[in-house]
């Protein structure tokens, strides 16, 4: 019995040819959803890893000097200081900034805005007991927004002062995922250590108003 042969006008129809290039689509569609699957594993697993990374963070650093705490306190207590011993004002000389509030002291307010380093924020004394103690609240708005507390104390030592300086708070999302790729206790304590030695460097150098110790003989006396 011959076999009916379906056509389309006077060609045979050809089914095969059409299975055989659904295929590799179908096989390239099957990878592409394993790797989308793969990615969308892989974020989830990131965000896990970042959620579980410590909320708190604080960094410190100390440094002894031979001046007093009271010295050492006016140099913190009064923004206008900063600019002389502050690493980040050396980042940018050309920064703008803001001064709010008293002179010195609780309420006294810092506004910069500089270049990539140095960012945009505001600096508020917080808390101000004279030669013991300087609370800050940083408000960070550039590159990223953020808020913590820098804190400097000043400790007698002996006939030393013992300055601390320290930045603690709490992280966000965005803080825990940059935790995980720099450190960031070394990379602000880095600062730290450079401010706290040209504050140093500031407070043990005479002061100006000081006369020099004369290096001259005593005038003879006839008698």
């Amino acid at each position: 019995m011959a076999t009916q042969q379906s056509t389309i006008g006077d060609r045979p129809a050809d089914y095969s040819s059409s299975g055989r290039a659904a295929a590799p689509a179908a096989r390239k569609l099957g990878i592409v959803s394993k790797v989308l699957i793969g990615l969308a594993l892989l974020v989830v697993a990131l965000a896990g890893i970042i959620a579980i990374q410590p909320s708190d963070f604080r960094i410190t650093r100390s440094a002894k000097t031979a001046a007093p705490a009271d010295v050492i306190f006016a140099q913190v207590n009064d923004f206008h200081q900063w600019n002389n011993w502050s690493p980040w004002a050396k980042m940018d000389p050309a920064a703008k900034n803001t001064f709010d509030g008293p002179a010195a002291g609780k309420d006294a307010s810092f506004w910069w805005s500089g270049n990539d380093q140095v960012g945009e924020g505001r600096m508020t004394i917080i808390e101000s007991k004279p030669s013991e103690q300087v609370s800050i609240r940083l408000d960070f708005e550039k590159p990223f927004k953020g808020t913590s507390t820098s804190e400097f104390t000043f400790k007698p030592d002996r006939d030393q002062t013992v300055v601390t300086w320290s930045m603690f708070g709490k992280n966000d999302f965005m803080g825990k995922a940059i935790s995980l790729v720099m450190n960031c206790d070394k990379m602000v304590g880095t600062e730290f250590e450079k401010g706290l030695a040209n504050m140093k460097a500031i407070v043990e150098s005479p002061s100006p108003s000081s006369p020099a110790p004369s290096t001259d003989s005593p005038p003879k006396t006839e008698s």
